[in-house]
C-alpha cells in the first residue's frame, strides 16, 4: 500500500506542473508589463487602454481554454488534454519572447507586432484555461477518496509556487541590468523562461496513466482496473470499479442538467465567488498597490515576495487540514478572514492611512484566501460533479471563473479612480456573501467517493 501512495503522489506531482505553469503564465506579465508597455505601446503612441488590453489578453485565452476544456477532456482524454496544454504553454513562451519570428523585423515595433504578441499571449491563456480545468479533474479522478482533498490542494500550491518562482525569475533577469536592456531584451527572457517548465511537463506526461474514470467511461474497463489496482490495491480496486460501473450504468443521459440544476449553479457560484472576493487584484496589481501606498519600488517588490511566501505557507495549511476538517469549515473560516481584511483595508483607504497596518491586513486577507477559497474551490469543482457530466460541468464552472477573473481584474483601475474605500469594501461584501453561500448551499464532500456524489444530487433533484 505504501508503494501505491508513492505512485499516486508521483502522478499528482507531474499533473500539478500544469498548475505551476498556470501560476507562472498568469504572473510572468507582472515583471514584464512595464517593459512591454514601453517597447510595444508607448513607442507607437498608443493609449493606456491598449496597455490594459495587452496586459490582460491572456485572460481572453483562459476563458476560451476553460470553455473548451470539457469538450477536449472528453474527446482526447484527461492525459492528452494536459499534453495539449503543455504544447500551448511552450508555443506561447517562445512566441511571446520573440513575436517577430516569421513575419516581422526585430527592433521595429509595429501594430502588427503588438497583435502577434497578444496572439501568443492568448495561446498561453488557452493553455492556462485548459490546465486549470483538467489538472484538478485529472487528480480528482486518480486520487483515493481519503486523500483526494490533499492531492487536489497540491494543485493550488503549485499555482502559487509557480507565481513565486516567476517573481524570482523576473527579479533575477532584471537585477543589475539597465532599464534600456530590460525594455529591449529582459522582458523577452522573462517570457522565454516558461519554455523550460512547459517542456518538462510535456515530457513527463508520457509516463503517467489516463484516469480510471475516463478509461471506464470510454469502455476500457480492463485498463481502468489495472490503474485502480496500482493505486488502491486489489481488493479496494474491485470495490471502486463496481461503484464506477454502477455510476456509468445509471439511467442518466449524461446531459448537463440530468442531475438537476443545483449542482451546476453551485459549481458556477464557487468559481464566481473565488474571483469576486478580489484575490487576483491583490496578485496582479500587488507591486502597484504597495507603490500607491507609499512604498518605494524596491520595497514594493520585496513586499510582493513576502506576500508570495505567505501564500505558499497558508496553502500548505489547507493541504494538511482539508481532509481532516472538511471543505465547508475551511471555506467559512476563509470568508470570515477575507471580510475582516478587506473591510479594514477599505477603512484605511477611506481615512487615507498608509503604513504597515495596510500590509498586515492585505496579508490577513491573502492568507485567509490561500487556506480556503484558493485550494478548496478546485477540490470541490473536481469532486462535486457526477462522472457522466464532469467534463461539461467543470468546463462551465472554469469558464465562469475566468470570466469573473477578467471582470474583476479589468474593472479594478476604474473602481480605484472612483474610490479606493468603495473598491475594497465591495470585495469585503463579496466575502460575506461567499460565507452565506457556503453555509446554505455547499455540501460537505470529505471522505466521499466521486460516485457517492450521484446519490447526493439524485436526492436533491
Amino acid at each position: 500500500m505504501k508503494n501505491s501512495k508513492v505512485y499516486v503522489l508521483l502522478i499528482t506531482i507531474v499533473a500539478t506542473i500544469g498548475g505551476l505553469l498556470f501560476g507562472y503564465d498568469t504572473a510572468v506579465i507582472s515583471g514584464a508589463e512595464k517593459s512591454v508597455q514601453e517597447y510595444l505601446i508607448h513607442s507607437q503612441g498608443l493609449s493606456t487602454l491598449i496597455h490594459g488590453i495587452t496586459t490582460s489578453s491572456a485572460l481572453i485565452g483562459c476563458i476560451i481554454g476553460g470553455a473548451l476544456s470539457g469538450l477536449i477532456a472528453t474527446k482526447l482524454g484527461r492525459k492528452r488534454a494536459l499534453m495539449l496544454a503543455a504544447g500551448l504553454f511552450f508555443i506561447s513562451a517562445l512566441g511571446s519572447g520573440f513575436p517577430e519570428t516569421f513575419f516581422f523585423e526585430r527592433g521595429n515595433p509595429t501594430i502588427g507586432l503588438l497583435l502577434m504578441f497578444n496572439f501568443y499571449r492568448i495561446i498561453g491563456g488557452i493553455g492556462v484555461g485548459l490546465a486549470s480545468a483538467v489538472t484538478p479533474m485529472y487528480i480528482g479522478e486518480i486520487a483515493p477518496s481519503n486523500i483526494r482533498g490533499q492531492l487536489v490542494s497540491l494543485n493550488q500550491f503549485a499555482i502559487i509556487f509557480g507565481m513565486l518562482v516567476v517573481y524570482f525569475v523576473n527579479w533575477g533577469i532584471s537585477n543589475g541590468q539597465t532599464l534600456e536592456w530590460i525594455n529591449t531584451v529582459g522582458w523577452r527572457r522573462m517570457f522565454l523562461s516558461e519554455a523550460i517548465p512547459a517542456g518538462i511537463f510535456g515530457l513527463l506526461l508520457f509516463f503517467v496513466p489516463e484516469t480510471p474514470r475516463y478509461l471506464a467511461l470510454t469502455g476500457k474497463k480492463d485498463e481502468a482496473m489495472k490503474v485502480l489496482t496500482r493505486i488502491n490495491g486489489v481488493e479496494r480496486a474491485k470495490l471502486v470499479m463496481e461503484e464506477i460501473k454502477a455510476s456509468l450504468a445509471h439511467h442518466s443521459s449524461g446531459k448537463l442538467f440530468s442531475f438537476g440544476k443545483v449542482v451546476i449553479i453551485i459549481g458556477i457560484l464557487l468559481s464566481v465567488f473565488q474571483q469576486f472576493v478580489g484575490i487576483n487584484v491583490a496578485l496582479y496589481y500587488a507591486p502597484r498597490i504597495f507603490e500607491s501606498m507609499g512604498a518605494a519600488k524596491d520595497a514594493s517588490m520585496m513586499q510582493t515576495v513576502i506576500m508570495g511566501l505567505v501564500n505558499v505557507i497558508f496553502t500548505v495549511i489547507a493541504i494538511f487540514t482539508v481532509d481532516k476538517w472538511g471543505r465547508k469549515p475551511l471555506l467559512i473560516i476563509g470568508s470570515t478572514g477575507m471580510a475582516i481584511g478587506m473591510f479594514a483595508i477599505s477603512g484605511l483607504a477611506y481615512f487615507e492611512i498608509i503604513g504597515i497596518s495596510t500590509l498586515v491586513f492585505i496579508i490577513i486577507y491573502t492568507a485567509s484566501f490561500m487556506m480556503s477559497w484558493g485550494p478548496i474551490t478546485w477540490v470541490l469543482i473536481s469532486e462535486i460533479f457526477p462522472n457522466k457530466i464532469r467534463g461539461k460541468a467543470v468546463a462551465i464552472a472554469v469558464a465562469a471563473q475566468w470570466t469573473a477573473n477578467y471582470l474583476i481584474s479589468s474593472t479594478y483601475p476604474a473602481m480605484m479612480e472612483l474610490s479606493g474605500a468603495f473598491t475594497y469594501g465591495f470585495y469585503g461584501v463579496m466575502s460575506v456573501l461567499s460565507l452565506i453561500f457556503v453555509w446554505k448551499m455547499v455540501p460537505e464532500t470529505k471522505g466521499r467517493t466521486l460516485e457517492d456524489m450521484e446519490e447526493l444530487w439524485e436526492k436533491k433533484k
